[in-house]
C-alpha cells in the first residue's frame, strides 16, 4: 500500500480531486490508499461496479470541472472496458486518469489467473503510457512514483502542443497486496513529496489574419476547450462579431455565452439564403457541427477559411478547405494586428421562432421536432442539457431556436458513438448539479448500467433524463436507407419498458401522454433533485416525415439574411 498512497497522494498534490474505484483484488493497494485519502478528505471518492460505465461517469465528471478525474481499476478484462471512454476523451480533448493494477512480470505469459496483454488495451486512444517497475510498484522509490504521477497529470491535462486527453497508468501490485489497520495508520504517519510540474509552452506557429473590414461569417463548432479557458474564450469571440459584425452561425455545443451577438437563428433551414461575396472570408471554429447541409455550403465556398482550435493540433477539416491554427481563439484575436474598437452594427437574425411556433405547438402527441423547440423554453433558465449524440443534437441545431442560447449544452461527440450516454450525464451532473438529459431509448438502454450510479440517494446526482421513446433508432429512419428488413437490422426496437427499469434501480418516472403535460411533468421532475425518467413516445416515421415537411415548408418562409 506504501507506494500506492505515494502514487494517489502526489497526484492529489499535482490537482487531483476525485477519483471512481472499481473493485477488485490486485487493485486492493489503490482502493485503500484511495479511502485513506478520502478520509482525510484529500480526495472524493465515487465507487461504481462497472468499469466500463464508471469510465465515463469520470469523464462527465472530468468534462464538468476541466481537471483529470481518475479510474481505478482491476487487472485482465477490467481494463478492456476502458477503451471506449479513453476514446471518446481521447477525440473531444478531455483529461482522464485510467489508474490499472496488473500482475507483476513474473506472472505475466505464464499461465497465471487473469494475466492479458492489458498494457497495449489503450495505447491507440491515449496521449500517455506509463508502467510500475515491473517487478512492482514497491520497488520503486518515492521519487520515481512521485516523477511518474507528475508526468501523468502533465499529460493528461495537455502538455506542449499536445490537448488534454486520456493516460494510462499499468501499475504490477505483488503480494502481499492488503495490509492490516494498523500499518495502514503507520504509512499514513508518513509525508509525501513530490516534484513540480514543469512549465511547458506551446510552438504553434503565426497566427494567420483576417480583415474584420471585409465581408465574412463565423461558424462555431462543438466547443473542445477546457471549462477554465471558456470565459477567455467566450470574451475573445464576442470582440471579433463586434468588430466585424459578421453573422455567427452557431452550433449547440458551442458553448457561448447567452448575450453573444450577430447570432442567426434557424440558419439551418437558411443557409442557401445567406448573402455572402464569393470572396467572403469564414471563421470556423472547432470541429464541424452536425449538419450535411453545413457542409454541402462550405464546400461550394469559394473564399478563404481559417478553423481556430482549442489546442488540438490534429487535423480537424474533413472538407480540406480550412487552414487551421491550433492555439485558440482567445490568444488568435490577441495577435490580430491593432483592431478598430467601434462596434459594427448587428447584422438581421431572421428569426423563424414565430413561424415554427406555429407549425410545432405545445399541444397535442409528442413529437420530436416539437420537443427540440419548446424544451429550452420550459427548462429553467441556465440549466445545462446533454443531448445524446444521435437525433438530439441534430435537432437542437435545427429546430431550437433563441432561448436554446440560455442553456450550455454538452453532447460528447468526439467519436459520435452512443456509448455511456447515461453515465456520462450522471457524472456531469455530479459535478455541476441540476442537468438535464435529452436522449434516445436505444442509447438509453445501451448505458443502462448508469442507471446504478442511482441507487444511494444520498449521492445521487440531481439529474432529468428526457427519454425520447420511439421504437429504436429513430436516427436511421431519416435516412435513404432501401431494404424491406429495415426493423430489424436498422431500428432494431427492444422488449425493455424503461420506466420499470429505472424502478428497479430505485429511480421514480413518469409516462408524458401529451405536449400538453410536458410543462408540469419537468415541473415534477426537476423538484426531485435526484436521478428521474420521464418518458415520452413518439412515432419515428411520422417525425421523419414531419422533419422534411417542415423544411421544405420552410423555403417560402425565409427572406434574405443580411450580411457585412
Amino acid at each position: 500500500m506504501q507506494a500506492a498512497l505515494t502514487l494517489l497522494e502526489a497526484l492529489c498534490l499535482q490537482g487531483l480531486k476525485q477519483l471512481v474505484l472499481c473493485p477488485g483484488s490486485r487493485s486492493g493497494p489503490l482502493a485503500t490508499a484511495a479511502g485513506v485519502l478520502a478520509s482525510q478528505a484529500k480526495l472524493q471518492l465515487v465507487t461504481a461496479i462497472d468499469e466500463r460505465s464508471a469510465a465515463f461517469l469520470a469523464l462527465g465528471m472530468a468534462t464538468a470541472h476541466g481537471r483529470a478525474v481518475a479510474v481505478v481499476t482491476t487487472s485482465g478484462t477490467a481494463v478492456a472496458n476502458l477503451l471506449p471512454a479513453a476514446v471518446e476523451a481521447d477525440r473531444s480533448c478531455q483529461p482522464l486518469l485510467l489508474l490499472t493494477a496488473d500482475r507483476p512480470a513474473r506472472l505475466k505469459n505464464c499461465g497465471a489467473n487473469q494475466t492479458v496483454n492489458q498494457e497495449s488495451f489503450l495505447l491507440s486512444a491515449c496521449r500517455w503510457f506509463g508502467s510500475g517497475a515491473g517487478a512492482g510498484v514497491h520497488a520503486q522509490s518515492n521519487d520515481a512514483l512521485n516523477a511518474l504521477a507528475v508526468q501523468a497529470w502533465q499529460q493528461a491535462q495537455g502538455a506542449g502542443t499536445e490537448p488534454p486527453g486520456p493516460v494510462h497508468l499499468n501499475m504490477p501490485f505483488e503480494e502481499p497486496l492488503h495490509t492490516t489497520l494498523e500499518q495502514q495508520q503507520q504509512l499514513v504517519s508518513g509525508a509525501c513529496s513530490t516534484v513540480a510540474c514543469p512549465e511547458h509552452s506551446a510552438e504553434i506557429g503565426p497566427a494567420p489574419h483576417l480583415d474584420p473590414e471585409r465581408p465574412g461569417v463565423v461558424i462555431a463548432g462543438p466547443w473542445r476547450g477546457l471549462t477554465p479557458s471558456l470565459e477567455a474564450y467566450q470574451q475573445a469571440l464576442h470582440r471579433w462579431l463586434n468588430l466585424s459584425g459578421w453573422p455567427l452561425l452557431a452550433d449547440p455545443l458551442a458553448a457561448l455565452a447567452s448575450e453573444c451577438p450577430n447570432r442567426i437563428e434557424h440558419w439551418e433551414l437558411q443557409l442557401d439564403r445567406l448573402n455572402l461575396p464569393d470572396d467572403a472570408q469564414l471563421l470556423r471554429l472547432g470541429p464541424m457541427p452536425a449538419s450535411r447541409r453545413l457542409e454541402a455550403w462550405l464546400q461550394q465556398h469559394q473564399g478563404p477559411q481559417l478553423l481556430i482550435t482549442e489546442g488540438d493540433s490534429r487535423p480537424l477539416d474533413p472538407l480540406q478547405t480550412a487552414r487551421q491554427w491550433s492555439g485558440g481563439m482567445a490568444a488568435w484575436i490577441a495577435k490580430q494586428p491593432v483592431l478598430d474598437q467601434q462596434s459594427k452594427p448587428s447584422v438581421g437574425t431572421n428569426d423563424l421562432s414565430r413561424w415554427l411556433e406555429t407549425h410545432l405547438p405545445l399541444s397535442g402527441a409528442v413529437n420530436e421536432p416539437a420537443l427540440a423547440y419548446w424544451l429550452p423554453q420550459l427548462l429553467p433558465e441556465r440549466l445545462p442539457v446533454m443531448l445524446a449524440a444521435s437525433s438530439p443534437v441534430r435537432d437542437w441545431l435545427t429546430w431550437g431556436g433563441p432561448v436554446s442560447g440560455r442553456h450550455r449544452c454538452f453532447s460528447f461527440r468526439g467519436a459520435s458513438g452512443i456509448d455511456g450516454t447515461l453515465s456520462l450525464a450522471m457524472g456531469l451532473a455530479t459535478n455541476l448539479g441540476p442537468l438535464a438529459l435529452v436522449t434516445g431509448d436505444l442509447a438509453l438502454l445501451h448505458d443502462s448500467n448508469g442507471w446504478l450510479h442511482a441507487s444511494s440517494a444520498a449521492e445521487a446526482p440531481p439529474l432529468l433524463v428526457l427519454l425520447i421513446d420511439n421504437g429504436g433508432g429513430g436516427i436511421f429512419q431519416q435516412l435513404p436507407i432501401a431494404t424491406r428488413a429495415f426493423e430489424s437490422l436498422f431500428a432494431m426496437p427492444q422488449q425493455v419498458d424503461p420506466l420499470a427499469l429505472a424502478a428497479a434501480h430505485g429511480v421514480p418516472g413518469r409516462q408524458v401522454a401529451c405536449l400538453d403535460d410536458l410543462e408540469e411533468a419537468l415541473a415534477w421532475g426537476l423538484s426531485q433533485q435526484r436521478p428521474v425518467l420521464l418518458r415520452l413516445c413518439t412515432d419515428r416515421e411520422r417525425d421523419a416525415a414531419l422533419r422534411q415537411q417542415l423544411r421544405a415548408a420552410a423555403q417560402n418562409e425565409r427572406t434574405e439574411l443580411g450580411t457585412r
